[in-house]
């Protein structure tokens, strides 16, 4: 056989030897990368070494990948090593070679989409260090896995398309990434639709993402905003997915004609006026409110041959206004919030009687706003003070003032002229955010996010569509934040990624569509609290906004500590005076025990009976002048001892009886005020005795009480006590 032959069988053989084996494999392909094949002519050539492939995410480790070897020695006699990144270099211990075998292992798991090849040098030497074959180089390849989800570049994707386009417009594009080979399936992207809320009138490239429409029927009148669920896969449509919306807006055209609300209206007005409303005519259009397409004209085609009446469109209705114009009434109009000076009309009246020489003046008739101001000699009609918009004489944006003309004649000749001012819209109100807070969930995928739309004082075409933007000012919250339209006056607010729980104060710009647009920066503060399954706020997450929105943490603990420290320094304080009081008191009671002893009897016993009433000295009551000069001094009365928990109420003072023929009087007064004294029981009646036990034998000691037993009393316990007791038992005892 040849000799070329033969080396290129052996060429293929090597080849056929490199690669790396399947999982389970422990002994490693040989590889003679210094093996050279004498051929005659020609010069010795080294072997072609063919990449080594190894899977990324391999997870049994070490993992033999090759053994190389060299045949200027016998196995044994030979020092083999590597050098190059993933060995010595950065990142270092992910190779490593047996100095003895020459087998080379894996050590740990390997990421494509960090590095995708390794270029290693690989040394023979003796037992002595010298060198027995040049370096030659080891390349390893990382061979790509499908472990990486296709993500969508927006959560969301809007686009607009007019009402009534023919099936296959455009209308946005979707796109999105794998950070898998784009040189296999694993980062092969398919695009689908998973739900359109209706008739298939949508699809998608499934290759580039565009989306256009693909049948008739497209009516913003039925439906103004479509919500599309985007799918894309990767594997070629077979492998890992990843979901996102798309919210196509249908633009409207001037697809509805006008239509009048009845087919006869009903007016009436009164002769000889000019420059007066007679009625209404309501219509119907189904077209965008506020947009042009909606705005209706109106045309008198028949019935008024001398132009007696005018009809004209009320901007914010949509109305026809029917008013008589056979005077010819001087209109004009002015922006609403027109400036003081601001000119309004000029009036030039003329005087048939030209014969004589009169002069004409100018003044006003009928101004109920007292908002003009006209010059006698020249007609000359301006503003001298701002109109307010909610003036009550604007009638559907129009105010009416009546000018008069008037001769110097004798005697004098006047005439009236209406002038109707049109109040024209302006745009001076930028849009509003509501609400200006809420919460959202933590995590992107869970709850359906924040709702937010705005408002407009002014009227349309003034107002919506509104656009909503993150401030252009912090570029990086359309990091964290996203915003999606949904219709012209809402916007719905996502996360892009999951944030920190917590209070965030956002900033939005929003702008109206009005001519030139008014435009506001709003804050807006948005809570980040943990959801449940439902997308709702946990309990925890609702405390957590509270104290968020309001008093922090820190701030709370330093406002506890401050009250705890002042209760202690008060504290001494508020000992120190009542031990005051309470001595005070004692020293009070102290002396009106030595004052009224010969008065006021204290008893050791539980309580008194009736002949307890000799206690009290009636003669105190006979001298009340130095009753009054006893009690003066004592400062609040003592408390009764018979009172329930010791506690009285105070009693006004009275007036002391002046002669002993009013103490009767005086005493009657005061039993009333007792009786009718709730915290304080009479003094006959059941006193109130701390408690004595179970098991006790004695009775109650009242003498009120001791007569409601209608049993006889047993006295025949006492013949037990003893002789001395004996007598009492045989006195009341049974016979």
């Amino acid at each position: 056989m040849d000799v070329a032959l033969l080396l290129a069988l052996g060429l293929l053989a090597q080849s056929l030897g490199l690669s790396w084996g399947v999982p389970g494999r422990t002994r490693p392909r040989i590889l003679h990368p210094w093996h050279r094949a004498p051929a005659p002519g020609r010069v010795r050539r080294a072997w072609v070494i063919p990449p080594i492939s190894v899977s990324e995410n391999h997870k049994r480790l070490p993992y033999p990948l090759v053994q190389i070897k060299s045949d200027k020695q016998p196995l044994g006699s030979v020092i083999y090593s590597i050098q190059g990144p993933g060995v010595d270099e950065e990142p270092q211990g992910v190779f490593s070679i047996d100095k003895f075998t020459g087998k080379v292992f894996l050590n740990a798991m390997l990421d494509r989409e960090k590095t995708d090849r390794f270029r290693l040098r690989a040394f023979a030497l003796d037992l002595g260090g010298a060198t027995l074959e040049e370096p030659t180089d080891l390349e390893i390849v990382v061979v790509d896995q499908n472990d990486n989800r296709p993500v969508f570049r927006q959560e969301a994707f809007t686009g607009r398309v007019l009402e009534g386009a023919v099936p296959g417009t455009y209308v946005t594009r979707a796109e999105a990434t794998d950070a898998d080979d784009p040189e296999t399936d694993n980062a092969a992207l398919r695009y689908s639709i998973l739900e359109q809320g209706g008739p298939q009138l949508f699809s998608i490239d499934e290759h580039t993402g565009d989306i256009r429409t693909v049948q008739v029927g497209l009516d913003r009148e039925v439906v103004a905003v479509y919500n599309l669920t985007l799918q894309v896969a990767d594997m070629s449509g077979d492998g890992l997915t990843a979901t996102a919306s798309a919210i196509i807006t249908l633009e409207d055209i001037n697809d509805n004609a006008p239509g009048f609300t009845g087919d006869e209206f009903f007016m009436e007005v009164t002769e000889a006026v000019s420059g007066v409303d007679v009625g209404r005519l309501e219509v119907e259009d189904r077209d965008l409110p506020g947009s042009p397409n909606w705005v209706a004209r109106f045309t008198i085609l028949e019935g008024d041959p001398h132009g007696q009446f005018a009809i004209r469109t009320d901007p914010k209705t949509n109305e026809g206004v029917l008013s008589v114009v056979k005077e010819n009434p001087l209109r004009t109009s002015l922006p609403e919030g027109a400036l003081p000076g601001t000119p309004v009309a000029s009036f030039s009246a003329q005087d048939p009687d030209t014969h004589q020489l009169q002069r004409l003046s100018y003044s006003k008739d009928y101004d109920p706003e007292d908002w003009l101001q006209v010059d006698r000699a020249t007609g000359w009609v301006q503003t001298q003070r701002v109109l307010s918009p909610a003036s009550p004489f604007l009638k559907d944006g129009w105010y009416r003032a009546i000018i008069l003309a008037c001769d110097d004649a004798s005697p004098p000749r006047t005439a009236t002229g209406t002038l109707s001012i049109e109040i024209l819209e302006v745009n001076d109100h930028a849009p509003e955010l509501s609400p200006p807070s809420g919460s959202v969930c933590s995590k992107p995928d869970q709850g359906s996010g924040l709702l937010l739309g705005a408002t407009d004082e002014d009227l349309p075409p003034h107002g919506a569509p509104f656009h909503f933007q993150l401030s252009p000012r912090v570029p990086e919250l359309s990091q964290n934040w996203s915003l999606s339209q949904i219709n012209v006056s809402h916007v719905r607010l996502r996360l892009r990624h999951q944030v920190q729980e917590g209070l965030h104060r956002l900033s939005l710009l929003l702008q109206d569509s009005g001519q030139p647009p008014q435009q506001r920066e709003q804050p807006l503060n948005v809570t980040v609290c943990r959801c449940g399954q439902d997308g709702a706020c946990l309990p925890g997450a609702a405390a957590r906004r509270a104290g968020g929105a309001g008093v922090s943490l820190g701030a709370l603990v330093i406002m506890l500590a401050s009250v705890i420290l002042l209760l202690l320094l008060a504290l001494p304080v508020a000992l120190v005076a009542r031990s005051r009081q309470q001595s005070r008191d004692k020293g009070f009671l102290q002396g009106l025990q030595d004052d009224l002893r010969d008065n006021v009897l204290n008893y050791d016993e539980q309580g008194g009976g009736e002949e307890d009433q000799d206690a009290y000295d009636i003669n105190q009551l006979r001298h009340p002048t130095e009753l009054a000069g006893l009690c003066a001094p004592l400062g609040r009365p003592p408390l009764r001892r018979d009172a329930p928990f010791s506690r009285g109420r105070p009693q006004s003072p009275r007036m002391l009886p002046t002669s002993p023929a009013d103490i009767a009087d005086f005493i009657n007064d005061g039993l009333e005020v007792a009786d009718s004294d709730p915290s304080v029981p009479p003094y006959d009646t059941a006193l109130i005795y701390d408690y004595e036990g179970d098991g006790s034998v004695a009775g109650t000691l009242s003498s009120i009480l001791s007569s409601l037993g209608d049993e006889d009393q047993d006295y025949s316990c006492l013949r037990d006590w003893g002789p001395r007791f004996a007598r009492l038992a045989d006195l009341y005892g049974p016979p």
